[in-house]
């Protein structure tokens, strides 16, 4: 494409060189390196010209392969496009407007840097692939959601409501759409890693000394995030920490330094703590879902010891748990359960009987007694968008799964090579514990698994990729 080259977000990948057939070949005549033009040619017996002929084709069918593996490969660029990425999720993530009066400024900046990411993004795309998006499964489904989406707004009670949810959303999927095309390197991903571990840890420290100190709100009951919107909810707060603790296990896993490997298990057992803290229920349920799947995973070979070993470790974190905590996870008849138990019912009713269009996005509150939300992803979806969109919901959380499950396990790779299988059991483990814990939530159309499955469509291109190039350099 013209000009391509002039943009200064595009960094364009070179072809290997075309394998040029021995001149005078279709003569039948071979001339050799080093004899000029003038001398007598040096002529072959049939044998040696059937050699000289395969010996091309060989050429040319490896020089083939090697074209159609460069073009698979992912192509170096969008440098612009992960900075406002990373700056975008800083945002989203940290909300530092909230920490300080004279940071007000910042509150529109998610959306500024937003569009200034598109700006950059949508040229530079069509520059290096020629089109808007990478066509995974998973994009496929959330376009397709997100149709569904627009389809039900002129069917809802609030069409203003619906629309500004609808509004809201939208932001989710180009976000969405701009980090699975964006991290083209190990470096992007693992730094985008890094920036949310470290708004995690600081929402996990923060709870437990919320907690330590009788910080506490909701009725004084329980503890409240540090950073709002996202995490300001205690159950929200424990989805969080429950689907990025898999995560921070299979860095610790697959780093190759002691010293990295004791700073990641020791932020895991400070987001243990956090997840504690917030006294969810379904944060509890969240933890034995992952911890089962890690123990699944990782103890290919001794299956059961690792379950015995994962049983006793959640024995012992209830004992050493305080004691409201264990009172709490024990308990399903309480007011709280009761109120969730009667949303969830009123839903499912909603859905049988809005099934195509449902009532609406975001307007399911408007059905309930006390204007509460479903407290169930599946069924939000369902009452509000209708069936057809819930079973897109499910397969895509399931696309993402299958593809990081997909990828070789850390026992069949080279024990320096293990970094990224080590980090796609993580991410198996994060969205079964999303799966279990968005049963009790509302955030079906939030931040939380859209990032989880970015992840894992990043992490199986970017393996894959590797691959690729390394066949190409073997070949």
């Amino acid at each position: 494409m013209p000009g391509k080259s002039n943009f200064v977000d595009y960094e364009p990948l070179s072809n290997s060189r075309r394998a040029r057939a021995p001149e005078g070949e279709e003569f039948g005549v071979y001339k050799p390196v080093g004899v000029e033009s003038g001398s007598e040619p040096i002529r072959h017996t049939a044998d040696d010209r059937s050699k000289e002929v395969s010996e091309v084709n060989a050429a040319k069918v490896m020089h083939a392969n090697s074209t159609s593996l460069t073009r698979t490969a992912l192509r170096r660029g969008h440098g612009l496009s992960f900075i406002g990425l990373f700056l975008f999720t800083m945002l989203v993530f940290f909300r530092p407007y909230e920490f300080s009066p004279w940071l007000a400024w910042l509150s529109k900046g998610a959306l500024i840097t937003a569009i200034a990411t598109l700006v950059f993004f949508v040229p530079t795309q069509l520059g290096l692939e020629n089109r808007l998006s990478v066509r995974t499964r998973e994009v496929n489904l959330v376009l397709l959601l997100l149709l569904l989406c627009l389809i039900s707004v002129p069917f809802a009670l609030d069409k203003l409501q619906a629309w500004n949810s609808f509004v809201d959303f939208l932001k989710v999927v180009v976000m969405f759409v701009v980090m699975v095309n964006v991290i083209r390197t190990e470096k992007r991903l693992k730094a985008l890693l890094l920036l949310i571990l470290v708004a995690t840890v600081i929402l996990s420290v923060a709870a437990v000394n919320d907690y330590r100190m009788g910080n506490l709100a909701l009725g004084g009951q329980r503890i409240e995030g540090a950073i709002g919107s996202l995490f300001d909810n205690p159950n929200d707060l424990a989805l969080h920490l429950v689907t990025f603790f898999p995560i921070v296990i299979g860095l610790a896993l697959g780093s190759r330094y002691f010293a990295a490997k004791t700073i990641y298990l020791l932020v895991a057992v400070c987001i243990l703590g956090g997840t504690v803290v917030t006294f969810s229920r379904a944060g509890f349920l969240g933890l034995i879902f992952v911890f089962g799947t890690l123990a699944w995973k990782l103890g290919p070979k001794n299956r059961f010891l690792v379950g015995v070993i994962a049983v006793v470790l959640i024995t012992l974190f209830l004992i050493l748990a305080p004691g409201a905590y264990r009172q709490r996870v024990t308990t399903t008849g309480d007011e709280s359960a009761q109120a969730r138990t009667g949303e969830l019912k009123r839903s499912i009713f909603l859905a049988i009987r809005n099934p195509v269009f449902g009532v609406g996005m975001g307007n399911f509150v408007l059905f309930s007694d006390k204007e509460h939300a479903t407290h169930n992803a599946y069924t939000q979806v369902a009452s509000e968008i209708g069936l057809p969109a819930t079973i897109v919901y499910v397969l895509f959380l399931l696309a993402a799964f299958q593809r990081v499950r997909r990828m070789p396990s850390p026992y069949e790779v080279e024990k320096r090579k293990r970094a990224v299988p080590y980090l796609a059991v993580g991410l198996q483990a994060s969205l079964v514990g999303y799966m279990v814990v968005s049963f009790f939530a509302s955030v079906a159309y939030l931040w939380y698994v859209y990032y989880l499955v970015g992840y894992a469509v990043c992490l199986s291109r970017l393996y894959y990729d590797s691959q690729v190039r390394q066949k190409v350099v073997v070949e």
